[in-house]
């Protein structure tokens, strides 16, 4: 296997392949993990943006012991590569743009041996194929390459948490479960501790994976169309409905006199409070109910003692409505229904942070309790970072991408 300046990752596959700054040289045959300083190259194509992740690994024990993560290079780009539906030439333009961030970060010398994988996840599966694969031909051209098979990015994402809080160091089973909500899908991962869970669980919802001579059987799974942006849409019934040029989509969630356009998937969409009707809380938990009722199946060990870290949109809306501060904190469950009482009450007051903060905390709220089944007094990690380094699946799906975890 070669690694180099190259390579496409997306819900189907990844390879890899080269591309050096001036002229082509061929690629050294180098093991991934034959120099004690290696480097790995992510790109995240989410809903709402892209994002890079560059990071650096010190491997002191070749096969035997998982490598130090030294540091982390990160930036982002908005908005997502679906947004490009219509002019597929400028999504490539923001691949190429954070990519002279990479060349700028990784030594020039390491370039031969330094894998680059951009992996698109729920945004593009939200688009049709033909407009999915006229933004995927624009990023061949930086990234040329076919597709193989690929594991599921929720399962990497536990990967990354579990390695940032040290407990993929122990041979201990003392792990802690995900929760991440992005834009177009929201998702759950965890190691049981019962066996009932796997076994009453839909086959499709577990997986099973080695690393590092442990085999790990998790439950877990994506929600497509639950992400937070696509519930917005679903709550306010405009979710894959027709004649979007004259339809105005109204909720109970939004301020009254609230009045937008909403861009998602590369469509606009026209929203608005009701002015003359009613708003708050009870009427919007209604609306989002319908959206949640009869998707999501609750794990039978859900309520117990788990350790559930949660991020993404779970993190920034407990931030916007002053749940945890920057850095982060632990809440249960219930602090976000009061939370959302209190925003959904309070609209005109919380306007200015954002019109949907009133339906998002809703949403959140309904999605913990009625979705996947946390008691009131489940405590959650709201986390951006663990030990300065993004807690998103970037990071298991480099390891993934040097190791092959072989995910069933």
């Amino acid at each position: 296997r070669r690694w180099g300046w190259g390579g496409l990752l997306m819900e189907l596959g990844w390879t890899s392949t080269y591309l050096p700054p001036q002229v082509h040289h061929p690629a050294a045959p180098v093991p991934p993990f034959s120099s004690r300083v290696f480097y790995g190259i992510m790109f995240d194509a989410g809903s709402t943006g892209t994002r890079i992740h560059i990071y650096k690994f010190i491997q002191k024990d070749p096969g035997k012991t998982l490598p130090v993560l030294d540091s982390e290079m990160y930036h982002a780009i908005k908005p997502g590569l679906s947004e490009y539906k219509y002019n597929p030439e400028e999504g490539g333009n923001t691949i190429r743009q954070l990519l002279k961030i990479a060349k700028k970060t990784v030594p020039e010398e390491e370039w031969k041996r330094t894998p680059v994988v951009l992996r698109a996840t729920a945004g593009l599966r939200l688009l049709t194929e033909e407009q999915a694969e006229g933004i995927l031909k624009e990023v061949r051209s930086v990234f040329p390459s076919a597709l193989r098979h690929f594991g599921s990015h929720t399962i990497l994402a536990w990967v990354t948490v579990n390695f940032l809080t040290g407990h993929l160091y122990s041979n201990t089973r003392r792990t802690v479960g995900i929760l991440d909500l992005g834009g177009g899908s929201t998702q759950i991962t965890f190691l049981p501790k019962s066996k009932k869970t796997i076994e009453t669980a839909p086959s499709s919802y577990t997986a099973r994976f080695s690393l590092f001579n442990n085999t790990y059987e998790l439950y877990t799974h994506s929600y497509l169309k639950n992400g937070l942006i696509a519930a917005r849409l679903a709550t306010l019934g405009a979710l894959g409905a027709d004649g979007l040029d004259w339809k105005v989509f109204t909720s109970p969630c939004l301020p009254k006199k609230y009045r937008a356009e909403v861009t998602f998937g590369g469509n606009t969409y026209k929203v608005s409070g009701i002015p003359d009707g009613y708003a708050g809380y009870k009427l919007c938990y209604y609306e989002v109910q319908r959206v949640i009722k009869g998707i999501f199946h609750q794990p039978y060990e859900v309520k117990g003692t788990n350790v559930f870290y949660a991020f993404s949109h779970y993190f920034d809306r407990a931030n916007e409505t002053g749940l945890i501060s920057e850095r982060g904190g632990t809440v249960e469950v219930r602090d976000f229904k009061k939370k959302a009482k209190e925003v959904c009450n309070k609209m005109t007051k919380y306007r200015p942070i954002s019109p949907f903060l009133c339906m998002d905390m809703t949403y959140i709220t309904c999605l913990l309790k009625e979705g996947f089944g946390f008691k009131d007094s489940t405590v959650l990690h709201l986390a951006k970072k663990v030990n300065n380094v993004e807690t998103s699946w970037a990071l298991g799906a480099t390891f993934d991408f040097f190791r092959n975890f072989n995910i069933h």
